[in-house]
């Protein structure tokens, strides 16, 4: 099926930024940071605090209220020897992560880990820590050394993220190097992230304030919440030298069947604050066109291939692929939508929920600037050496974009 996904040379999305743009640290206040507007071929430079006013008034705006779980974790064996595990996802299937978070004595999850040449297979790892008083140990051990998958045993009821609240610590991007401060608990967090799961913060949207949301509301422009657990393989880079053959980082999506709802009945344009917003509205799409086609869905799950959305077959309108998962998920009593996409995103694709985007200056030869080109065509290339010319600031901590869709 990939024959059918362009063939493009990661190369064509390379540029040069220069390290004195990258922002390490976030500015003073959310709003405070720079808003570069691209529309009809034209870019203009504001604050953030300007956004309300720069978007259609017909628009519905769709945020990630996903939540960064602390999930690096530092150990040492008996020996001092240091070991990291970084949390991935829980493995268990077809279950909202946040859900997961609440199980009590065990859990298991898939991880990153570092040091692994020194942790021998039928090794445990011991971890003492308090929490109200109660001293709890816990036990770490290899369930599959092969695939990273750890499992984590504790002698008390309380929940994993109370565990978790007192051993890890927030995963800033690896690029940044750098431990993480008292500042960034809050500030790599959204005002509005509630479901835990994330292990990078949905940028986009950390340029949102309460006022800010006000302001929209005081507009008459609605606003609404899907989760999307941003994964660490958004920092992937793309090794392969044709962006379809990367292996495409897997990501959990949950929507409420009344987010479905208002999606489908919205007659305006849709801004999705952030790639991940984005992806997972696209995947949303796709979902409703695999139900019609399949039927039904696999017992762990439905997983949308990176390749789904450029098969060839007949266009199916948002409402009806829409209208058809609200019947699915009726029909087999489900009141939320729970989903893992690897959709790629790449020029010729169609968008679907996506008339306008809010995002962050990204990485050189990444997959979101594939995704960015694919929304506003070569242009990207004018638009980024216009940024680095006007000295924004870049990626995670830095400046952000209102990118127009060129296909509307």
């Amino acid at each position: 099926m990939l024959k059918n996904m362009p063939d493009i040379s990661i190369q064509a999305f390379d540029y040069e930024l220069p390290d004195s743009l990258i922002a390490f640290f976030p500015s003073q206040k959310r709003d405070e940071s720079r808003l570069l507007v691209h529309k009809n071929d034209l870019t203009s430079h504001h604050s953030f605090q300007q956004f309300p006013d720069l978007i259609p008034s017909d628009s519905l705006i769709v945020f990630n209220n996903t939540k960064v779980i602390p999930a690096r974790i530092q150990l040492q064996k008996q020996s001092g020897t240091a070991i990291e595990i970084f949390l991935l996802k829980p493995l268990i299937d077809n279950v909202p992560t946040q859900k997961a978070m609440e199980q009590s004595r065990e859990i298991r999850w898939e991880c990153l880990i570092g040091n692994k040449k020194r942790w021998k297979a039928n090794e445990t790892l011991k971890k003492s820590i308090e929490i109200d008083g109660h001293v709890i140990v816990l036990s770490i051990n290899w369930h599959e050394r092969l695939s990273n998958q750890v499992q984590i045993n504790w002698d008390s009821d309380h929940a994993f993220v109370s565990i978790l609240n007192e051993i890890g610590k927030i995963p800033l991007p690896p690029y940044m190097e750098r431990d993480t401060e008292l500042a960034d608990q809050d500030r790599y967090q959204t005002v509005f992230s509630k479901e835990l799961g994330a292990v990078a913060a949905p940028t986009a949207s950390l340029h949102f304030t309460t006022e800010i949301l006000e302001r929209l509301t005081a507009n008459g422009i609605p606003q609404s919440y899907l989760t999307l657990h941003v994964g660490a393989g958004t920092f992937l880079p793309v090794k392969e030298e044709e962006v379809r053959n990367h292996p495409m980082h897997r990501e959990q999506l949950i929507f409420d069947r009344e987010f479905i709802i208002q999606l489908m009945q919205h007659e305006g344009s849709y801004v999705p604050v952030g790639t991940t917003a984005m992806r997972a509205l696209e995947s949303l799409y796709w979902s409703g066109i695999w139900v019609m086609e399949n039927k039904s869905i696999p017992e762990n799950g439905l997983i949308i291939p990176k390749e789904f959305a450029y098969q060839d077959r007949d266009d199916v309108s948002n409402e009806d692929s829409l209208r058809a998962l609200l019947t699915f998920m009726e029909e087999s009593q489900q009141t939320k939508w729970i989903a893992q996409t690897e959709l790629l995103i790449m020029p010729s694709y169609r968008f679907r929920f996506c008339d306008a985007l809010v995002t962050n200056f990204h990485q050189p030869k990444s997959t979101l600037m594939v995704l960015v080109s694919s929304l506003i065509g070569d242009a990207w290339k004018a638009v980024y050496q216009e940024a680095i010319d006007q000295k924004y600031r870049f990626l995670s901590y830095g400046d952000a974009c209102l990118f127009f869709n060129k296909q509307q």
